[in-house]
């Protein structure tokens, strides 16, 4: 392995020119599919397996037309205080709006509320249902101009207006935050490679590799049904991922300028070392993130996919356009210990200086000299701060998590006031009763099985399709959609569905948004532990291979086990109690997103093996060039703790970028990555990971003499440059004899 990436650094710093121009097509022409592809909406949500998702598909087959996947509003009318939606102004002004709702070329049906039971008990709310022929993915920004200017109308004529449901959601934004984590990423780099150039080269190649990865995805969105959301999460790792990488090979790059090596030497001689480890960090990241296809949630797998093949893109491009541009850059990237003029470089400090000690020799001097204690602090802290965990309850976010400001929630808001908090997020029942003697008394009978359970508030008749062998019932529950007692009272519909079924030979199935949020929430947790154990099984054997080692990569897993856990704390502290909510942006607190843990298990393993590869691989090559395990500690650290420490601040940075988006998937994920880095790279990885080495000694490189003589020798840490030049130093001194 670091031969091959030896030579490829070579030859990717001679053929700069080729190389360079080949990446620069790729963007140009990865642009130009994205410039020429219908903007990215809202992906289309199934969830295979599931009963809601059965039910649903039922209905595209039985009511053909009914436009079951179409894009839906809810324009919600409020009556000025001490006055009625049902008095005759205020009925004329929401009529002529559902005239003027109707008339839309991708309207399906608009609700009259006089006639269909669209008024609250008390008259001072009204709403009318908007459903569209297509998804809310196609749905022409000319039909949304058309419903929001509908709502306006009936505003100026003194009436509150909002509009809830799917027809109006926007491509998240990501704010202005996300620029100033770019640019804290840039202070670091700039301090870390005290250079305005190295640092410049990570952050140039990063954001031509999200380029590529982004245009991509956006190019593909339409054909594969690719939502907005996927390219903003590729875009948060790929970013953060290409600086890391592109950090690691130039700052090694420089330690080998530091060694007196010829620059190009030293570009292949970076490349064969720290690429080796960019090669196997990338693809733990790669392994985590398309592993989220075990889920089957398809949504889910393409994000994760959509995320790996930027991951990919980041690798690639550390290890071929980063050594091509060092060669552009010449002696304008100065050996390690350097720092150019105008930060300072050139001036002289009697040598003192460089004798010092840097501040990752002295901390691992102080680790491995209390590794006990360092060992037992850092459990402690992570155990406390994963406490909030237990409390973790999980679901979708709705329009009731929208902030306040938003027309959705307000709409929310308005709705629950005058029908009752359940109305925003009724059930669904379909019943299908083709193969029962009398259909209409099986319809009749699961009317009334369901008005009999606790919870219930309303129960819509039955409404047969044309062929009468199937119907819905549309039930209203008591509580919001994201409660336990909605959740109980979906198990209880399909609980009595089931006596129904056996008696009648009818299938009853519960669906609507609630009952696939309440779906969803589940199979994420069913899939939760499988996947745990493919993807850290597979990363397990990989680590094996690269560190030699049974102890190193067993303890690699049991510490991202504390950092995702911790990290799910912090998420669960700030985003269902409420902790620090007005500084995170929070305004509004719940469930936290059922994707989110395994979303995190699959993202922060991936990044958490990347500190470890980094880390340790140093920590290995030392070892194996003869220091004892102790002393391997420190050297190690004395090399890679400050670039490690800069990459984590990097990535917390870009991640902490993305809380201010719009988005309160991308802003809680944004948040949860940010807190994940922070436990894991200072507290696992440069904390617990060289006290448990200092600990184990010789004993954690321990690999039995079979299975070192089955696995393939991928030579992470260059020995075999070293055994080169062992050799040519040997055949020199034989020239002089």
């Amino acid at each position: 392995m670091a031969t091959f990436l030896y030579r490829l650094g070579r030859f990717a710093f001679r053929r700069r020119h080729f190389v360079a121009l080949f990446w620069v097509a790729l963007l140009a022409l990865a642009g130009a599919g994205a410039a020429g592809a219908p903007v990215a909406g809202n992906s289309s949500f199934s969830i295979p397996g599931t009963e809601a998702q059965k039910a649903f598909d039922l209905l595209e087959e039985r009511f053909p037309g009914s436009s079951a996947d179409g894009a839906t509003a809810r324009v919600v009318f409020k009556a000025p205080d001490g006055e009625k939606m049902t008095d005759a102004g205020h009925k004329a002004v929401v009529r002529d709006t559902v005239d003027v709702l109707g008339g839309g070329s991708e309207v399906a049906g608009v609700s009259d509320p006089y006639e269909g039971g669209g008024v609250s008990d008390n008259g001072s709310v009204a709403y009318a249902s908007v459903t569209y022929k297509v998804s809310g993915m196609e749905l022409e920004e000319s039909s949304r101009e058309a419903l929001e200017a509908a709502a306006e109308d009936a505003r100026e004529a003194g009436l509150t207006v909002e509009i809830g449901g799917d027809a109006l959601q926007a491509v998240p934004e990501t704010g202005t935050a996300e620029i100033i984590g770019i640019g804290i990423a840039a202070v670091v780099l700039v301090i870390t490679l005290g250079s305005l150039l190295a640092a410049g080269l990570p952050l140039l190649t990063a954001i031509v590799g999200v380029g590529i990865g982004v245009a991509s995805i956006t190019a593909l969105a339409s054909t594969l049904d690719l939502g907005s959301t996927t390219s903003i999460l590729a875009s948060m790792i790929g970013l953060a991922v290409g600086i890391d990488y592109a950090l690691f090979v130039v700052s090694r790059y420089r330690a080998e300028l530091a060694e007196g090596r010829a620059r190009e030497e030293a570009a292949g001689r970076a490349v064969g070392t720290a690429g080796s480890a960019v090669v196997f960090a990338g693809l733990t990241v790669v392994i985590a993130l398309v592993g989220l296809s075990v889920v089957n949630i398809p949504m889910l797998t393409k994000m994760g996919i959509a995320a790996a093949g930027t991951v990919a893109v980041a690798v690639l491009i550390a290890l071929t356009l980063i050594p091509a541009l060092l060669g552009y850059a010449g002696r304008r990237v100065r050996p390690a210990g350097e720092k150019s003029k105008l930060l300072g470089g050139g001036r002289d400090t009697g040598g003192k200086k460089a004798e010092r000690p840097n501040m990752g020799t002295r901390w691992a001097s102080f680790v491995v000299r209390r590794p006990l204690a360092v060992l037992l602090l850092g459990v402690v802290g992570l155990g406390a701060a994963a406490v909030p965990a237990t409390s973790l309850e999980l679901g979708l976010p709705d329009d009731g998590s929208q902030p306040t400001s938003t027309t959705q929630r307000r709409a929310y808001d308005l709705l629950s006031d005058g029908f009752g908090p359940g109305f925003n997020g009724p059930l669904v029942v379909v019943v299908d009763a083709k193969g029962a003697g009398d259909p209409q008394a099986v319809f009749d009978r699961t009317g009334d099985d369901i008005k009999s359970l606790d919870n219930v508030v309303d129960v819509d008749p039955a409404r047969p399709n044309k062929a009468g062998d199937t119907a819905t019932i549309t039930v209203i529950p008591d509580s919001k959609p994201s409660s336990v007692t909605t959740e109980d009272l979906v198990h209880d519909i399909r609980d009595t569905g089931a006596g129904i079924a056996a008696d009648t030979g009818a299938d009853v199935l519960v669906t609507g948004a609630t009952a696939m949020n309440i779906d969803v929430s589940q199979k994420l947790n069913d899939a939760l532990v499988p996947y745990l154990v493919l993807v850290v099984g597979l990363a397990f054997l990989l680590l094996i291979v690269v560190f030699r080692s049974i102890l190193v990569p067993l303890k690699a897993a049991l510490g991202f086990l504390l950092s995702v856990l911790a990290a799910l704390g912090a998420v669960v502290a700030v985003y269902q109690w409420g902790w620090l909510a007005g500084l995170m942006g929070v305004e509004e607190t719940g469930p936290i997103m059922s994707m989110m843990p395994i979303f995190m298990v699959g993202v922060v393993f991936g990044l958490a093996m990347d500190y470890e590869v980094f880390l340790v691989t140093r920590i290995r090559e030392a070892y194996v060039h003869g220091e004892n395990p102790r002393q391997a500690v420190v050297t190690g650290f004395r090399y890679s703790a400050r670039v490690v420490t800069a990459a984590a601040v990097i990535m917390m940075a870009v991640f902490a970028g993305f809380i201010g988006s719009s988005d309160s998937m991308v802003k809680m994920i944004g948040f949860g990555l940010a807190v994940a880095v922070l436990f894991d790279a200072f507290v696992v990885r440069m904390a617990i990971v060289p006290a448990v080495l200092a600990l184990l000694g010789d004993r954690a490189w321990w690999l039995p003499r079979w299975l070192d003589r089955a696995l393939p020798n991928v030579d992470v840490e260059g020995e075999a440059l070293s055994a080169r030049d062992a050799a040519q130093d040997e055949d020199k001194e034989l020239v002089r004899v």
